[in-house]
């Protein structure tokens, strides 16, 4: 015998439907990939050009603490390469940083000359407001060969889909 789903019912399964959607199309970025990490080659101005960041967005920055670290810091501290006054200070060489509202980010290297060296260890995240992505800016076209497995962005928009449905179905049959 089908039941059916009163009024209220959809509306709640409507609203998980969305909260798990929203979780699980967030992205994580590597700092530097496919290409570099945080480190003095790498170019963060042209990694960054190619990336669209939403709240929700994840920033990984990959190091070796004995040579470099994470200070997130203020605009003005940002182009002054000022390390006195860091927001947050991160140094274990694998430092995940959720982007969890629209606005800017600053990032600098605080370690003696890196944030000032010849194109710099600083970067600048700025995180659109709106929903979260599906897939980052710059994805690459036909022509470009895939990422390696650990790229730059991951998505778990199928894994979303599969909860929201199992969670769908359940609710259904209950």
């Amino acid at each position: 015998m089908a039941r059916i789903i009163s009024r209220s019912g959809a509306l709640a399964l409507v609203a998980v439907m969305a909260a798990v959607f929203g979780m699980a199309s967030a992205a994580t970025y590597n700092v530097g990939e496919p290409g570099g990490s945080w480190d003095l080659q790498t170019n963060y101005g042209d990694w960054v050009s190619s990336k669209r960041f939403h709240p929700g967005d994840q920033i990984v920055f990959k190091y070796s603490p004995q040579a470099h670290d994470v200070l997130e810091v203020s605009k003005a501290d940002y182009e002054s390469c000022n390390t006195g006054s860091p927001i947050a200070t991160h140094n274990s060489g694998n430092d995940a940083i959720t982007l969890t509202a629209p606005g800017t980010r600053y990032f600098i290297c605080g370690f003696p000359n890196h944030c000032t060296a010849t194109g710099g260890m600083k970067l600048q995240i700025n995180v659109l407001p709106g929903a979260t992505s599906l897939a980052p800016a710059g994805a690459p076209n036909a022509n470009s060969p895939p990422p390696p497995p650990s790229s730059a962005a991951t998505k778990a928009a199928a894994t979303g889909f599969g909860l929201a449905f199992m969670l769908a179905a359940g609710l259904i049959m209950a």
